[in-house]
Formats: C-alpha cells, structure tokens, sequence
C-alpha cells in the first residue's frame, strides 16, 4: 500500500521493528483484526496535535487487507468504544483525497467532512488533496 497507492502520502515502508515500536509506543490504542491466523487489517490512533487543548482529540490510521468483509466496520467500532474509554471526544480521519473508498467508509460510520487541504501532499509525481474527517465519540 505505502508503495503502490496513493491512500498514504508517506513513502517509507514500514519493517517489523518499526511497527512492533508503534505498539509498544501505544498500548490501548493499537487493534488487530486476524481471519484465521492471517492479519486482516489494524487501527491505531495517537495524538492529532501537540498541547493541551488537543489532548482529547485523536488522529488514527485504518487499513484493511480484505475489504467489503466488514473488518473495518468492525474494528473501527472496536476503536470508537476503546479511544472513548481513554478521554478521546474526537478522532479525526485524514484521509487521501484520491481515496474515495475510504471517504465513503468513513461517512458509513458517522464522521462529518471537515474540510479539504489543497494540494498538500505529493507522490507518484503529483500534487494530493488531503480530506479531514471527524467523528465524536461521546456526548460532552
């Protein structure tokens, strides 16, 4: 994925030391989805900016190796109840504008269109939209 599409504006593949870091970096906010002994997908979510103001609110990460299956559906509920757990109001879905599968997803599942950034990201030699999404997770 980080190699071949478009969904994520990073260009650096992630090795197992890195990911097994990022676990151990957020304990609590890291769920896998497995079909059989296989990983079919995760969601992660850590801070959306620095400071105290944004404490409360989270950005996350989502991807899915088997879509239309109801794994992303499902783990994102997951996420919603174990981040509102953890003080988290918000999250925040930023999301490539090129992915209209994930904007879609994430309009399934409640999160409001936030804006558009224009042309902040590159790769594949071209300017990207980035789409912001939010979704709160209590009533407060």
């Amino acid at each position: 994925m980080i190699r071949d599409t478009t969904a994520t504006f990073t260009t650096e593949q992630k090795t197992d030391t890195v990911l097994r870091s990022l676990l151990g970096e957020r304990p609590g906010a890291f769920l896998i989805a497995q079909v059989d002994t296989a990983l079919a997908g995760f969601v992660t979510w850590g801070s959306f900016r620095t400071g105290p103001g944004y404490a409360r609110t989270a950005e996350h990460t989502i991807v899915v190796a088997l879509p239309g299956q109801g794994i992303g559906a499902a783990l994102m509920k997951a996420a919603f109840a174990a981040a509102s757990v953890q003080g988290i109001h918000t999250l925040v879905a930023a999301i490539s504008g090129e992915n209209a599968r994930a904007i879609s997803f994430h309009d399934r599942l409640g999160f409001a269109n936030a804006g558009v950034l224009r042309e902040v990201g590159h790769k594949q030699d071209r300017w990207l939209d980035l789409v912001l999404m939010t979704r709160r997770l209590d009533p407060d």
